[in-house]
């Protein structure tokens, strides 16, 4: 079977769908990391917060509870990395095993389709759960450069070291956390993705759902109230 006849087995909605999978996914990843001064995600809150950890961690004797925090961050990263990896395998052993699937969907009245169709459409699902993969890989090696610096902080504050040292584990904090978020993206998406099975329009609909469930937990939810007022009393 060539490309052409393997695309023919798609109808343009279904690429329609997928454009808008594809599109709502990087757009949101964008909006999040790069929102306007106004209306700032709590992914963005959230970074101050790792920075001004990092600057009272210097003061703070002994530093275990820092430590701890590290390791929590640690811990959940290496979670969802295992079951990440966990949906990757079934998702493949489903690849070899298309038939008894087009069988289910034909018995649920979802359609019949060449088995083809439905390696791709798991394919997808596959390829958005091995991006989150490596992303929570990443955050989960960061977060372990993150403690090193930190334990490279020297414990006198007055030392010329501290701050700046002090600085530097916020920072790779801040970008082990943002790894760590676009692999909560990516996973989030690959769940809207399974929609597909049921046909475009569930796709289109599991995806603004999905993007509607991110945006307003990164601009309108309450927890994102709450850390704003408690940066406006910082700030006050």
């Amino acid at each position: 079977m060539t490309w052409i006849e393997r695309a023919a087995l798609f109808s343009p909605l279904d690429y329609a769908a997928i454009a808008i999978l594809v599109g709502a996914w990087l757009w949101i990843g964008w909006k999040i990391e790069h929102p306007s001064p106004q209306k700032p995600s709590v992914a963005l809150v959230m970074d101050g917060y790792r920075r001004d950890w990092m600057h009272e961690m210097v003061t703070r004797q002994p530093r275990m509870f820092d430590a701890q925090v590290v390791a929590a961050m640690r811990q959940g990263s290496t979670f969802f990395a295992s079951t990440t990896m966990i949906a990757i395998g079934g998702g493949l052993a489903l690849l070899g095993n298309t038939e008894r699937l087009a069988g289910v969907a034909t018995d649920l009245a979802i359609g019949s389709a060449p088995a083809m169709v439905w390696e791709i459409k798991i394919l997808v699902v596959v390829l958005l759960l091995a991006n989150a993969f490596l992303k929570y890989v990443w955050a989960h090696r960061l977060f372990g450069y993150c403690a090193v610096l930190m334990a490279s902080v020297p414990n006198d504050p007055e030392d010329p070291n501290a701050y700046p040292r002090a600085g530097q584990a916020a920072e790779i904090c801040v970008t082990a956390a943002r790894s760590f978020n676009r692999g909560l993206r990516a996973t989030y998406f690959a769940l809207a993705s399974l929609a597909w099975f049921l046909g475009p329009m569930a796709l289109v609909l599991g995806t603004m759902i999905t993007f509607g469930v991110l945006y307003r937990r990164e601009f309108a939810s309450q927890s994102r109230a709450i850390l704003m007022a408690q940066t406006s009393n910082t700030e006050t």
